[in-house]
């Protein structure tokens, strides 16, 4: 069990949350999250946003009862945490871009503290929030609104490109990786994917993903795959 630190609005239905623990994890981990009894019935996975001396800290958008519950947790309110679990980002070197799209943005500012100096793109449909804790960590920070943000990354600028938000932008990547080639560079892409979970440790297939080698887990294999490894049907 842990206790909320707090639970800060951002934006519209985006919150922070920090809970108080002994909680680790790296790039990418995600934690089971539960404040409920028997409904709903499954606990809600929440990428790691930053871990620091107080505890581990949340960003998560509501999109449904679990996380509407979350919301309304107060300062000194108990959860339940299960993690850390997946394979997350790796520790890399040489030049990084870390690309996030709405919520997507969550699991990239632990990644930009572990690698300070790497290009910052934040993308949001309609109202940014968070972007100015990125700021400090950044060689550049670009933010978008409204429109594309992958438009703005240039692959061939980069050794290693870290991307997480919704479908269509990770499909995206993986084709801009691709396209990088025929210019002379290819970057290693890394893309988060936001599956939908129920177990959290890979035994159920809720959070199935196809790849090239066959059906994999984003919980236990995942959530972060090498954007070349992942087929997408749509």
């Amino acid at each position: 069990m842990a206790t909320v630190i707090s639970n800060e609005r951002l934006a519209d239905g985006v919150y922070h949350l920090r809970v108080e623990g002994n909680y680790g994890g790296t790039m990418g981990q995600f934690y089971m999250l539960r404040a409920w009894g028997a409904f709903p019935l499954l606990s809600r996975p929440l990428s790691i946003h930053q871990v620091n001396g107080d505890g581990v800290e949340f960003l998560y958008h509501v999109v449904g009862e679990g996380t509407k519950i979350l919301a309304g947790l107060e300062p000194g309110a108990s959860l339940e945490l299960e993690g850390p679990f997946g394979s997350g980002f790796p520790a890399v070197e040489g030049k990084v871009a870390l690309v996030g799209g709405g919520i997507g943005i969550a699991p990239l500012y632990y990644c930009a503290q572990e690698l300070p100096g790497s290009d910052i793109y934040l993308g949001f449909s309609r109202e940014a929030f968070r972007t100015e804790a990125f700021r400090p960590l950044a060689a550049e920070l670009t933010v978008n609104v409204g429109g594309l943000v992958l438009d703005s990354v240039d692959f061939t600028s980069y050794d290693h490109i870290f991307v997480c938000g919704p479908h269509p932008m990770l499909k995206a990547a993986q084709l801009k990786g691709i396209a990088a080639e025929t210019a002379g560079k290819r970057p290693d892409v890394y893309l988060s994917l936001e599956n939908r979970m129920a177990c959290g440790i890979g035994a159920c297939l809720v959070c199935s993903v196809s790849c090239r080698d066959g059906q994999r887990k984003a919980c236990a294999d995942g959530p972060v795959f090498l954007a070349e490894e992942v087929v997408f049907h749509d």
